[in-house]
Formats: C-alpha cells, structure tokens, sequence
C-alpha cells in the first residue's frame, strides 16, 4: 500500500512515497481504510526532534496521529464495531504504533469510536487529538455553569475546541488571539475575543471581570505564557494547559492558592494504559457533534496524501486557521 515516509529526522527532512506492506488486523485491533487524516503540532516536533523525542518512532517512519474511514476487518476479541463502520480515532504515529500517512492503519479498537454521522471523513479526522485534549483540560480544569473562563489562543486546533466544550459547561467564555481573521472566528464560535497584542492581562481582567480574575483558564500556548494564565485568574482558581515544558516562576500560583493541570492526551497511547478513555470520549465528542454543539474548524487549503509536505508546512507557517488535514 501506498505511504508517505521519513528516512530521516530534521526541520528539512522530506516526506517520501513508499510501498509498504499492509497490515492485518492483530488481537484487539481494527483494519481501518483510511479516507482523511491530520497535521498536528506534535507531529511536526516528531518530524524536527527526531529519536530526542522519545515518542519518535524508528527510521524510517511512518508518522501522522488522527484519522477517519471505514472499518475493513475486525481482528480477535473486537466486538463494539462491525465491517463497515465509518470511524475515527486518534491512533499511531509514535513509538511502535505506525501512522497514519497512508492508507490502512491496524489500530487498538479501544482508542477509536464511530465518527459523527454529520460530518465528512476531512471533517472528523481532524477532531480526535484536539478534541480529547481540549476535553480532558475542561473536565480538569473543573469547568461549570456561571463561570467566567479564559482560553488562550481560541482559534487554533485545541483552543477552539476547548471554548466550545466550556460553553456546553455553560461557562461564559473569552478568548484570546491576534489577528482579525482569528479574532472573528472566536466571536463566532461565541466566545469574546480578546486581542492579546491591545490588551494587558490587567486590561481585560478589570474589562471582563471587575478586577477579580477569571474561575479557570484553559491555556493551549503555555511555556512563559503561563505566567499570564497566573495573572489573569481569581484566588484558589483552576489552570490547564497543553504545554508546560518550561521553567516559569510558580510564585503567583503559590500566592494565589492556583491548582495546574497538564494536559498531555498521548499518554494511554504511550503507556498502553487506559486506551478505552479516548474511545469513550469520543464518542462523547460524536453525541455532542451530531446534536449540532460542537463543529470542528478546517483550514482553506486542501491537500491530498501525496501533499504532506506542503501541510506540515502550512502548520509550520502558522499562517492558516482551523484543522490542516489530508484527504487519501
């Protein structure tokens, strides 16, 4: 079958087209056809860090996490699908656990669920990782009803995902990003947009809450960023974030009385522990779609699986909005 393969790991290392074997569906496992696909950051990290990351898989690679298509063959001990199901999971493309880049994938039926009836294959395949994220940080981060909850960067692939999940909280629901186009598409998705490059954290704090602080912060850019997240939040109030790989001064959480949650969803994938959360969760994500709650953002361009050079770029750039996905 047709893959897209690195034989190499750097930031200028090229995706190539490969024959390789198909693969069979082991114990537990389902064959799936895979019709879409995604780009995310971590893949990118993969792709430029290579074996200093110890999710990389070995040369040469097989990469890609997310993706949608239709159930081909059920291997021993599977019995919550049936041949011909339309699925989607977040699955491969780390360790020993082959990608996505291609078109079959043998993934542990536990981390996948039946895909939104309402969606297109493009669509769902760019929900797993970001949504299972964005939903883990919500559940942590204690997201409720009457709540004033900030999201840092709102419009990209975890944040827009996590400001919706936070409004079916019923939390009222600011988010930060910077250009106009990304500011508008927060608005929305019904969040208040806040223009981080106009705006102190002390400015939108009084603005939005009388100087009190928001009850939780869901921060998707991290890093030194958190120390705005500290800032922005009221005594005793609840933070996650997607990234947390940096040295940052904890004083003002200390002060403050704050509780940090790092989000890292790979984790049942690389530990194989829990795996059947992911699948449970999306299929939240699928009610919760096709009830018209929740819609996933998709990027202008459209690649093909022979374009994944040409999408990580995209990603890379920064420049697009919304999922960057692969249609096979």
């Amino acid at each position: 079958m047709k893959a897209m393969m690195l034989s190499s790991y750097d930031d200028n290392a090229s995706f190539v087209k490969k024959d390789i074997d198909k693969p069979v569906a082991g114990k537990g496992q389902v064959l799936v056809k895979i019709y879409a696909s995604s780009v995310n950051p971590v893949d990118l990290k993969i792709k430029s860090n290579g074996k200093d990351m110890p999710i990389a898989p070995d040369l040469p690679a097989l990469l890609g996490m997310d993706f949608a298509g239709i159930v081909e063959e059920l291997g021993p001990g599977v019995s919550n699908f049936t041949i011909g199901d339309e699925v989607y999971g977040c699955a491969g493309g780390l360790m020993d656990l082959p990608g996505t880049y291609t078109e079959y994938i043998a993934a542990d039926a536990r981390l996948m669920a039946l895909k939104p009836k309402n969606l297109s294959m493009r669509e769902a395949a760019a929900l797993p990782l970001v949504s299972i994220t964005a939903f883990e940080g919500v559940e942590r981060a204690q997201i409720s009803d009457g709540q004033k909850v900030l999201v840092h960067g709102g419009s990209g692939g975890v944040g827009h995902i996590a400001l919706q999940l936070a409004q079916i909280k019923g939390a009222e629901v600011f988010a930060t990003s910077s250009s106009d186009e990304k500011l508008s598409l927060v608005k929305e998705l019904g969040a208040h947009p806040i223009n981080y490059n106009d705006q102190s954290v002390e400015d939108y704090v009084n603005q939005f809450t009388d100087g009190q602080g928001f009850d939780a912060v869901y921060d998707t850019v991290g890093g030194k960023n958190l120390l705005k997240s500290f800032e922005a939040v009221k005594i005793n109030a609840q933070i996650a974030t997607t990234v947390s790989m940096a040295e940052v001064d904890l004083s003002q959480m200390h002060h403050k009385g704050l509780s940090l949650h790092v989000v890292f969803m790979l984790i049942p994938m690389i530990h194989d522990v829990d795996r059947a959360s992911h699948g449970n969760i999306l299929k939240e994500i699928t009610s919760l779609v096709e009830s018209g709650k929740l819609k996933p953002v998709l990027d202008e361009n459209r690649y093909q699986l022979e374009d994944v050079n040409e999408a990580h770029a995209r990603v890379a750039s920064s420049e697009g909005m919304g999922k960057v996905t692969i249609e096979h």
